[in-house]
């Protein structure tokens, strides 16, 4: 799972950064709202972190943009306001939960757990795109309604674009999530052309449109067949 923490107050951005690395979740972070912005909308993120009071853009600025954008990313807000008008306007916004200054970590690490559950729960363990079928608890797969054999790292490649669908994912979006820090930057797009090629001969029917699509010079998407 990957989160971004977006926190003027280093001190605090670390902190909460590395708890929540004890549990084993991958964490950046950025300490002012411009960069915060930035990185919400390229990257690909499980959970969101913002604190409300941030230079350069509010974190409220933040999440109407990703909203706006159609981003579904849980956001999680934190401020040292108290006020029951600063609590609605960003529920209003579209935040999942409020934390207020001076909060406890391991608070903090149950509000996540349960944005974390409460998104994964959402998710149908069936996804369909026009000939596909994916079951993303048992992990079949099935063209046409019959099943396909996927190698971990393909269907892992698969399973992501399915879950972004209609979404441009970038070559290094792809490698993090599928490899993690495990991949060579400089061999890294090769590495993911090859599992997308090989996938496409396995899901792809001969003499029809591809599943997976090309956005030259950007990355790869799945979209919704009509």
């Amino acid at each position: 799972m990957r989160i971004l923490v977006v926190e003027d107050e280093e001190m605090l951005a670390l902190r909460i950064k590395n708890v929540l690395e004890s549990e084993k979740y991958h964490v950046d972070t950025a300490f002012d709202g411009r960069d915060g912005l930035e990185q919400a909308m390229i990257e690909e993120y499980d959970l969101l972190i913002l604190d409300i009071l941030l230079p350069g853009f509010s974190g409220l600025q933040i999440l109407k943009e990703v909203r706006r954008e159609g981003f579904e990313t849980p956001v999680l807000l934190l401020t040292a306001k108290n006020r029951v008008e600063d609590k609605v306007t960003g529920l209003d916004a579209g935040a999942d939960d409020y934390l207020t200054k001076p909060f406890a970590l391991p608070e903090l690490l149950a509000r996540v757990r349960s944005l974390l559950r409460r998104t994964s729960e959402a998710k149908s363990s069936i996804i369909t795109v026009g000939i596909l079928e994916v079951n993303t608890n048992s992990h079949e797969v099935k063209i046409n309604g019959k099943p396909v054999e996927l190698t971990p790292k393909e269907y892992s490649i698969l399973e992501f674009l399915l879950y972004n669908k209609n979404r441009v994912l970038s070559r290094l979006s792809i490698a993090e999530h599928v490899w993690g820090d495990n991949f060579d930057l400089f061999t890294m797009t090769n590495f993911v052309d090859v599992h997308i090629k090989n996938l496409r001969k396995k899901i792809d029917l001969p003499h029809s449109y591809s599943l997976i699509e090309t956005v030259r010079g950007v990355g790869y998407m799945i979209k919704d067949k009509e």
